[in-house]
């Protein structure tokens, strides 16, 4: 079995086992058997790290059902592969050289050695953020729950926001803490280091370690650190500011709000679409500009290596630098002044191609499921799912079934990858020696 069908089989057999344990009757709070549709949504969107829900998980589900949806957010957000890698790490097997390789293709790695140390690496980044998030957390839930409830509030909502799924325990999400200076730094930090991946964090590490051990040498960061990070920031002010200026004349969303409450809000909002979906404000009472931005901020999503999903912020770059290319009348595409292989450039091609494809082809059937829906709700949806955001305009508890379908198919691309999805069913690409004549084609 190839690689490609390996991690697509077991994000399935992953999904069917979390489908089964919150349909039991000790997973809901009323002690009856879950109904199979929200078992499976609530099963795949916590396996994608989505956040998408049709009901309330704090009321609906008992102790055991949310325990159940952070330890599927756990494996959902580490991968297949790491949690597979991590579990035969625990038992103190040895890799044997088919594992190697599916690792090395699962973490886009250049080499096969150092494996098993790079997944330590990953378990241990993970547990020092989401602890880290726990502790934070505290002071904002313990003094208002209690001990017990307070603690299981920051586990639940640290683990949710470093892999950037967006489930909460609260009715109105984080709605209620949109002015905590406290709960909207932790989580946004959390999501923002769990999207940006392991191995610009590794770098940062690294960097941070030799400036306080004063050691001379200076450390070249990898084109991938310069990238995400540049883009990151980059989105990110331009996302505030953006919303800053578009809803600050909206009374349900920024309008009622202090200057210090508008910019906190702002921030989360530039945060959040970048696949973690917690919200601090209503989503469905957005300006139509605003729900535009947010689904641009979506469908871009994370940074490869992380716990995010969408089409990557080094997609964008590679594709903006390649309309400066033309543009500017050259041959060759640079990023950092180095040059970005053709084999990239059709890669970050087909992503663009296979997502636009996939949230054009599931907003069509959904349209045609639930026409009486808008669609700009429809759209926002489709892209939050196939993004594995877990943001809403409200209509998730009432589409009908076979959109709720969709969508859980939706959310299962997303997270898979289009490229990886497609390697699993057509099998995968072998190089070919032949090569055709070449011809011009009028373009543009």
């Amino acid at each position: 079995m190839t690689v490609s069908r390996t991690v697509c089989l077991g994000f399935l057999a992953v999904i069917t086992i979390g489908t089964i344990l919150l349909m039991m009757p000790f997973s809901t709070s009323d002690g009856t058997w879950n109904d199979p549709i929200v078992a499976l949504f609530t099963s795949t969107s916590a396996v994608c790290v989505t956040g998408l829900s049709v009901v309330d998980p704090g009321s609906y589900f008992s102790f055991w059902g949310q325990l159940f949806m952070t330890l599927l957010v756990q494996i959902g957000g580490l991968g297949y592969m790491t949690s597979t890698t991590f579990l035969i790490l625990l038992i103190g097997r040895k890799f044997d050289l088919r594992q190697k390789v599916a690792i090395q293709q699962a973490l886009d790695r250049p080499g096969m050695s150092g494996s098993a140390q790079v997944i330590r690496s990953i378990i241990a980044t993970t547990l020092i953020f989401e602890i880290t998030g726990i502790f934070l957390l505290l002071p904002a839930f313990v003094p208002k729950f209690g001990w017990n409830q307070g603690l299981w509030l920051s586990i639940f909502h640290s683990v949710n926001a470093w892999n950037n799924a967006g489930f909460s325990l609260f009715k109105d999400n984080l709605i209620g803490y949109q002015s905590s200076l406290l709960v909207v730094f932790t989580i946004t930090m959390l999501i923002i280091f769990g999207g940006i991946g392991y191995q610009v964090i590794l770098e940062m590490y690294f960097w941070l370690r030799d400036r306080i051990l004063k050691k001379n040498h200076n450390q070249i960061f990898s084109l991938d650190f310069k990238v995400a990070t540049s883009t990151t920031i980059i989105l990110l002010v331009i996302g505030t500011i953006a919303f800053f200026c578009i809803e600050i004349r909206n009374p349900e969303t920024f309008g009622y709000l202090n200057l210090r409450g508008q910019i906190l809000v702002a921030w989360f909002q530039s945060v959040t679409p970048r696949t973690a979906g917690f919200n601090t404000i209503d989503i469905g009472k957005m300006t139509t500009a605003g729900l535009f931005i947010t689904i641009a901020l979506m469908f871009i999503g994370a940074s490869p290596g992380g716990t995010g999903g969408g089409m990557k912020t080094t997609t964008l770059r590679v594709l903006t630098s390649c309309t400066k290319t033309i543009l500017q009348g050259k041959e060759e595409v640079l990023l950092y002044d180095r040059k970005i292989a053709i084999s990239l450039i059709l890669k970050a091609v087909g992503v663009l191609v296979g997502s636009i494809a996939t949230v054009i082809l599931a907003t069509i059937l959904i349209s045609l499921t639930d026409p009486t829906l808008d669609f700009i709700q429809i759209l926002f949806e489709v892209v939050s799912a196939f993004a594995t955001v877990g943001l809403s305009t409200g209509i998730t508890a009432s589409i009908s079934t076979a959109a709720k379908l969709i969508l859980i198919v939706t959310m299962y691309i997303g997270r898979v990858g289009v490229l990886l999805l497609m390697s699993a069913v057509l099998g995968d690409p072998r190089p070919t020696r032949i090569h055709y004549p070449e011809e011009n084609l009028l373009v543009g």
